[in-house]
């Protein structure tokens, strides 16, 4: 069982869009839990109720770039994602009072 379940919200145009049409939010999750526990911590950080959870894996791309000293190469890391989808009438505020 992961001790941290949720990592960070996603705030994309992607997500902000599925937010406002049809209640679901996307959050970076850690790689070994599951849609159980990923409801579970939705639930008691949030005070929502949720209805259903996807879950995608995100390999990680290989990067190269050039530098002075000349090829840098390496590997963006690879992350799992939840698709958080709420009951009718629950929203998530992620802004607080700003």
């Amino acid at each position: 069982m992961a001790t941290n379940v949720l990592i960070k919200p996603i705030i994309t145009e992607k997500s902000t869009r599925l937010s406002e049409k049809r209640d679901t939010y996307a959050f970076k999750v850690a790689k070994d839990c599951n849609k159980i526990e990923i409801k579970k911590a939705v639930e008691a950080n949030y005070s929502v109720q949720v209805e259903a959870v996807n879950t995608s894996y995100n390999v990680g791309k290989k990067k190269v770039r050039q530098t002075k000293k000349g090829v840098a190469s390496g590997m963006k890391p690879s992350f799992k994602k939840a698709y958080v989808t709420l009951k009718k009438g629950e929203s998530i505020n992620f802004y607080g009072t700003v």
